[in-house]
């Protein structure tokens, strides 16, 4: 019986990670033709959570069906992923691909895996395992062949600042995402987007970063569309079903883990961008992909590995039987 809870406890991870990554992959081909069209990536950040955060309200209200009492002692975490989970990567990315390469942001932003790792082992004060570091070298190797960031050697130094601080927002978004407790997870994402719409909402009213939005018709699918399927499909897809999947995704399998699944991310924006704007990915992308995939898949051999060891550090319930899970499957 524990061993098939286990597994389940995988397939439930794996699987609403990888759905949370492929929806993730639709934010760039999606959003590029709003942005041509005079949107700015803040007023779009803010109206993508902002309907998100809406289309999850109702079933979040049925879930917390009137325990307005757990919700208090999770207001810090909530500002923190509305705010840093939430505007901080998306808003900080598009700041930095006005000033440097879109291959480089991406890997500046996706840097935010390390800073993942180096808050595990800073918790815990258990160093990864040799297993776990390989897997993490060959991950970014293969984002790295994916991305091919190095075309262009003049950076920009902000635009450098902005990626890095992209990377620090994702690190976020999955350390609170997989250590947040106490809250239906429907509950947490909804509350949190609607946090970080409010407050990017306040930031554009004072001043501080430029809102601008078009009601103009977006040129995409091949054709002309009106301009609210694309957001819509941004609020849905991009955002809603994105940040929920990922949220139960990183609380099943982890952080560390997580955060290395969300990589697949970049491979299913090089596939979107394929159907969706005909930009067809070269040899060296799928070659990327392959090696990227095989990083992911030794990270989670060598967190199987870190498991039983036996001076781990004690975990929660959920990510305890999520590594029991990891374990039975070797």
């Amino acid at each position: 019986m524990t061993s098939w809870l286990a597994q389940r406890a995988a397939l439930v991870g794996w699987t609403a990670a990888l759905i949370s990554a492929a929806s993730f992959g639709t934010a760039g081909p999606i959003a590029r033709p709003l942005l041509a069209a005079g949107w700015t990536s803040a007023s779009l950040v803010a109206v993508r959570l902002g309907i998100a955060s809406l289309l999850l309200l109702v079933p979040a209200l049925i879930a917390l069906r009137g325990r307005w009492q757990l919700v208090r002692p999770q207001a810090f975490a909530l500002l923190g992923y509305g705010l840093f989970a939430g505007v901080l990567p998306q808003v900080s990315f598009f700041n930095a691909v006005q000033r440097i390469p879109i291959g480089i942001g991406l890997l500046l932003e996706y840097l935010g895996i390390v800073w993942v790792v180096v808050w595990a082992w800073l918790r815990t004060r258990d160093r990864p395992g040799s297993l776990t570091m390989a897997g993490m070298g060959t991950a970014l190797v293969g984002l790295l062949i994916i991305l091919n960031p190095f075309q262009q050697v003049t950076l920009d130094p902000i635009g450098v600042l902005w990626g890095l601080l992209a990377g620090v927002g994702l690190a976020v978004y999955f350390v609170i995402s997989a250590e947040t407790e106490g809250l239906p997870p429907v509950v947490f994402v909804s509350f949190g987007l609607g946090i970080g719409a409010i407050g990017l909402a306040a930031l554009g009213a004072l001043g501080v970063v430029p809102m601008a939005a078009s009601i103009d018709p977006v040129t995409m699918f091949g054709g002309t569309v009106a301009w609210w399927l694309p957001v819509l499909v941004l609020a849905v897809f991009a955002a809603a079903v994105a940040y929920l999947l990922g949220f139960i995704g990183a609380q099943w399998l982890g952080a560390t883990m997580g955060s290395f699944v969300g990589l697949t991310e970049v491979v299913f924006a090089v596939l979107w961008a394929w159907l969706l704007l005909a930009e067809l990915p070269g040899g060296w992308q799928l070659a990327g992909g392959l090696v990227l995939l095989t990083g992911v898949a030794v990270v989670r051999l060598g967190s199987a590995r870190d498991a039983v060891e036996p001076e781990s550090a004690p975990v929660s319930p959920r990510e305890g039987l999520a590594s029991t899970a990891q374990v039975g499957q070797h």
